[in-house]
Protein backbone atom coordinates (compact mmCIF):
# COMPACT_ATOMS: atom_id res chain seq x y z
CA UNK A 1 0.00 0.00 0.00
CA UNK A 2 2.88 2.38 0.75
CA UNK A 3 3.86 2.68 -2.94
CA UNK A 4 0.34 3.96 -3.70
CA UNK A 5 0.57 6.82 -1.19
CA UNK A 6 1.64 10.23 -2.49
CA UNK A 7 3.07 12.63 0.09
CA UNK A 8 3.54 16.35 -0.63
CA UNK A 9 5.15 18.77 1.81
CA UNK A 10 6.88 22.12 1.93
CA UNK A 11 10.59 22.31 1.16
CA UNK A 12 12.85 21.62 4.10
CA UNK A 13 10.63 19.15 5.95
CA UNK A 14 12.83 16.22 7.09
CA UNK A 15 12.55 13.05 5.04
CA UNK A 16 11.79 11.00 8.14
CA UNK A 17 8.57 12.97 8.63
CA UNK A 18 7.49 12.13 5.08
CA UNK A 19 8.29 8.46 5.67
CA UNK A 20 6.39 8.49 8.95
CA UNK A 21 3.34 10.04 7.28
CA UNK A 22 3.39 7.34 4.60
CA UNK A 23 3.73 4.60 7.25
CA UNK A 24 0.89 5.98 9.40
CA UNK A 25 -1.48 6.16 6.44
CA UNK A 26 -0.52 2.68 5.25
CA UNK A 27 -1.18 1.29 8.75
CA UNK A 28 -4.55 3.03 8.92
CA UNK A 29 -5.67 1.71 5.55
CA UNK A 30 -4.51 -1.81 6.47
CA UNK A 31 -7.34 -1.93 9.02
CA UNK A 32 -9.97 -1.65 6.27
CA UNK A 33 -12.24 -4.67 6.02
CA UNK A 34 -11.70 -7.47 3.54
CA UNK A 35 -12.96 -6.44 0.12
CA UNK A 36 -12.75 -2.69 0.88
CA UNK A 37 -10.77 -0.81 -1.77
CA UNK A 38 -8.82 2.20 -0.49
CA UNK A 39 -6.99 4.07 -3.24
CA UNK A 40 -5.89 7.48 -4.57
CA UNK A 41 -4.21 8.24 -1.24
CA UNK A 42 -2.73 11.74 -1.22
CA UNK A 43 -1.13 13.20 1.91
CA UNK A 44 -0.29 16.87 2.34
CA UNK A 45 1.87 18.18 5.16
CA UNK A 46 2.02 21.88 5.88
CA UNK A 47 2.11 24.48 8.59
CA UNK A 48 -0.75 25.98 10.57
CA UNK A 49 -0.71 29.11 12.70
CA UNK A 50 -0.41 26.94 15.80
CA UNK A 51 1.97 24.28 14.45
CA UNK A 52 1.70 21.38 11.99
CA UNK A 53 -1.04 20.39 9.56
CA UNK A 54 -1.63 16.89 8.14
CA UNK A 55 -4.26 16.16 5.51
CA UNK A 56 -5.12 13.01 3.59
CA UNK A 57 -7.53 12.56 0.68
CA UNK A 58 -8.57 9.13 -0.54
CA UNK A 59 -11.27 7.08 -2.22
CA UNK A 60 -12.96 4.25 -0.33
CA UNK A 61 -14.90 1.95 -2.65
CA UNK A 62 -15.19 4.89 -5.03
CA UNK A 63 -16.34 7.38 -2.38
CA UNK A 64 -14.17 10.45 -1.78
CA UNK A 65 -13.09 11.12 1.82
CA UNK A 66 -10.82 13.63 3.49
CA UNK A 67 -9.25 14.02 6.92
CA UNK A 68 -7.42 17.11 8.15
CA UNK A 69 -5.77 17.54 11.55
CA UNK A 70 -3.59 20.23 13.13
CA UNK A 71 -1.42 20.02 16.25
CA UNK A 72 1.59 21.61 17.86
CA UNK A 73 4.02 19.28 16.03
CA UNK A 74 3.93 16.76 13.21
CA UNK A 75 3.99 13.67 15.42
CA UNK A 76 0.73 14.74 17.06
CA UNK A 77 -0.94 15.80 13.82
CA UNK A 78 -0.02 12.46 12.19
CA UNK A 79 -1.40 10.55 15.19
CA UNK A 80 -4.69 12.42 14.95
CA UNK A 81 -4.83 12.07 11.18
CA UNK A 82 -4.28 8.30 11.30
CA UNK A 83 -6.91 7.81 14.00
CA UNK A 84 -9.45 9.94 12.14
CA UNK A 85 -8.66 8.16 8.85
CA UNK A 86 -9.50 4.78 10.38
CA UNK A 87 -12.86 6.11 11.51
CA UNK A 88 -13.57 7.78 8.16
CA UNK A 89 -12.79 4.59 6.23
CA UNK A 90 -15.08 2.62 8.52
CA UNK A 91 -17.87 5.18 8.14
CA UNK A 92 -17.56 5.16 4.34
CA UNK A 93 -18.19 1.42 4.21
CA UNK A 94 -21.24 1.48 6.49
CA UNK A 95 -24.71 2.93 6.14
CA UNK A 96 -24.50 6.68 6.67
CA UNK A 97 -25.90 7.95 9.97
CA UNK A 98 -26.29 11.68 10.80
CA UNK A 99 -23.82 12.83 13.43
CA UNK A 100 -25.11 14.41 16.65
CA UNK A 101 -24.05 17.89 17.67
CA UNK A 102 -21.46 18.55 18.87
CA UNK A 103 -19.14 15.82 17.68
CA UNK A 104 -15.99 17.27 19.16
CA UNK A 105 -14.60 20.75 19.55
CA UNK A 106 -14.14 21.93 15.96
CA UNK A 107 -10.71 22.97 14.75
CA UNK A 108 -10.74 26.62 13.73
CA UNK A 109 -8.14 28.92 12.33
CA UNK A 110 -7.00 31.74 14.62
CA UNK A 111 -9.01 34.95 14.65
CA UNK A 112 -5.96 37.01 13.64
CA UNK A 113 -3.47 35.99 10.99
CA UNK A 114 0.24 36.28 11.60
CA UNK A 115 1.38 39.69 10.44
CA UNK A 116 -1.96 41.47 10.41
CA UNK A 117 -5.61 41.37 9.41
CA UNK A 118 -6.86 38.19 7.69
CA UNK A 119 -7.12 38.45 3.91
CA UNK A 120 -8.26 36.16 1.10
CA UNK A 121 -5.24 34.17 -0.04
CA UNK A 122 -6.95 31.35 -1.94
CA UNK A 123 -9.99 31.26 -4.24
CA UNK A 124 -11.60 27.97 -5.35
CA UNK A 125 -14.09 28.02 -8.23
CA UNK A 126 -15.55 24.49 -8.47
CA UNK A 127 -18.49 23.48 -10.59
CA UNK A 128 -21.16 23.09 -7.94
CA UNK A 129 -22.96 19.75 -7.72
CA UNK A 130 -26.74 19.76 -8.04
CA UNK A 131 -27.94 17.53 -5.21
CA UNK A 132 -30.31 17.32 -2.27
CA UNK A 133 -29.44 18.85 1.08
CA UNK A 134 -29.18 15.32 2.48
CA UNK A 135 -26.62 14.32 -0.16
CA UNK A 136 -24.70 17.54 0.55
CA UNK A 137 -24.67 16.72 4.28
CA UNK A 138 -23.22 13.28 3.56
CA UNK A 139 -20.48 14.85 1.42
CA UNK A 140 -19.74 17.38 4.17
CA UNK A 141 -19.24 14.59 6.71
CA UNK A 142 -17.13 12.43 4.39
CA UNK A 143 -14.85 15.33 3.48
CA UNK A 144 -14.52 16.65 7.05
CA UNK A 145 -15.94 20.07 6.13
CA UNK A 146 -17.72 22.49 8.45
CA UNK A 147 -19.73 23.88 5.53
CA UNK A 148 -20.46 22.61 2.01
CA UNK A 149 -21.61 24.70 -0.98
CA UNK A 150 -23.87 23.09 -3.59
CA UNK A 151 -26.83 23.88 -5.86
CA UNK A 152 -30.28 22.94 -4.59
CA UNK A 153 -32.33 21.48 -7.49
CA UNK A 154 -35.62 22.11 -5.65
CA UNK A 155 -35.10 25.87 -5.84
CA UNK A 156 -32.36 26.05 -8.52
CA UNK A 157 -30.36 28.27 -6.19
CA UNK A 158 -26.97 27.89 -4.55
CA UNK A 159 -27.14 26.68 -0.97
CA UNK A 160 -25.03 25.41 1.91
CA UNK A 161 -25.32 22.87 4.65
CA UNK A 162 -23.19 23.46 7.71
CA UNK A 163 -22.49 22.04 11.14
CA UNK A 164 -24.30 23.85 13.93
CA UNK A 165 -26.59 23.07 16.87
CA UNK A 166 -29.02 21.89 17.95
CA UNK A 167 -29.41 19.07 15.39
CA UNK A 168 -25.94 19.30 13.84
CA UNK A 169 -27.10 20.26 10.33
CA UNK A 170 -28.49 23.51 8.96
CA UNK A 171 -29.52 24.48 5.44
CA UNK A 172 -29.26 28.01 4.06
CA UNK A 173 -29.99 29.18 0.51
CA UNK A 174 -29.23 32.31 -1.45
CA UNK A 175 -32.98 32.88 -1.65
CA UNK A 176 -35.33 31.99 1.22
CA UNK A 177 -37.61 29.04 0.44
CA UNK A 178 -39.77 26.45 2.13
CA UNK A 179 -37.97 23.61 3.95
CA UNK A 180 -37.31 20.46 1.92
CA UNK A 181 -39.34 17.37 2.60
CA UNK A 182 -38.30 15.60 5.78
CA UNK A 183 -35.56 13.03 5.19
CA UNK A 184 -32.92 11.16 7.14
CA UNK A 185 -31.00 14.34 8.03
CA UNK A 186 -32.39 16.34 10.97
CA UNK A 187 -32.07 19.70 9.19
CA UNK A 188 -32.89 23.08 10.58
CA UNK A 189 -33.48 25.68 7.86
CA UNK A 190 -32.53 29.33 7.75
CA UNK A 191 -35.62 31.48 7.13
CA UNK A 192 -33.51 34.13 5.41
CA UNK A 193 -31.72 34.29 2.09
CA UNK A 194 -27.96 34.83 2.08
CA UNK A 195 -26.85 38.46 2.44
CA UNK A 196 -25.62 40.09 -0.77
CA UNK A 197 -22.10 41.31 -0.08
CA UNK A 198 -18.95 42.25 -1.92
CA UNK A 199 -15.82 40.32 -1.00
CA UNK A 200 -14.59 43.25 1.07
CA UNK A 201 -17.88 43.49 2.95
CA UNK A 202 -17.86 39.74 3.56
CA UNK A 203 -14.33 39.85 4.96
CA UNK A 204 -15.23 42.75 7.25
CA UNK A 205 -18.33 40.95 8.54
CA UNK A 206 -16.52 37.67 9.19
CA UNK A 207 -13.61 39.38 10.96
CA UNK A 208 -15.71 41.78 13.05
CA UNK A 209 -18.11 39.03 14.16
CA UNK A 210 -15.25 36.51 14.65
CA UNK A 211 -17.11 33.95 12.53
CA UNK A 212 -15.51 30.65 11.42
CA UNK A 213 -17.14 30.99 7.98
CA UNK A 214 -19.71 33.10 6.14
CA UNK A 215 -22.22 32.20 3.42
CA UNK A 216 -23.15 35.13 1.20
CA UNK A 217 -24.29 35.95 -2.32
CA UNK A 218 -22.51 37.89 -5.04
CA UNK A 219 -24.46 41.18 -5.30
CA UNK A 220 -24.21 41.19 -9.11
CA UNK A 221 -24.92 37.55 -10.01
CA UNK A 222 -26.70 36.24 -6.92
CA UNK A 223 -24.44 33.17 -6.88
CA UNK A 224 -23.57 31.70 -3.52
CA UNK A 225 -20.12 32.03 -1.98
CA UNK A 226 -18.41 30.78 1.16
CA UNK A 227 -15.68 32.65 3.01
CA UNK A 228 -13.81 30.54 5.55
CA UNK A 229 -10.84 30.67 7.91
CA UNK A 230 -7.74 28.71 6.98
CA UNK A 231 -5.34 27.13 9.45
CA UNK A 232 -2.78 29.87 8.75
CA UNK A 233 -5.24 32.52 9.97
CA UNK A 234 -5.93 33.94 6.53
CA UNK A 235 -9.09 33.33 4.50
CA UNK A 236 -10.24 31.14 1.65
CA UNK A 237 -13.12 31.83 -0.74
CA UNK A 238 -15.26 29.24 -2.52
CA UNK A 239 -17.21 30.61 -5.47
CA UNK A 240 -19.13 28.36 -7.84
CA UNK A 241 -17.86 28.42 -11.42
CA UNK A 242 -19.98 30.58 -13.75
Amino acid sequence: MGEAITVKAFDGLPGEILAEARARVAAATATAGVGTLVESLRVRLGTAADGALAQVNAEVDGRRIRVQEAAAEFGQSLDRMAQALRGRIRAATESWVPHPWPLTARRRGPAVAAGGVPRIVRVKEPTLVWCSAEAAARTMDAMDYDIHLFTDPATETDAVVYRVGPTGYRLARTTAAAPPRRGAVPLTVSPHGAPRLTERQAVDRLVCAELPFLFFANPETGRGRVLYRRFDGHLGLIAGAA
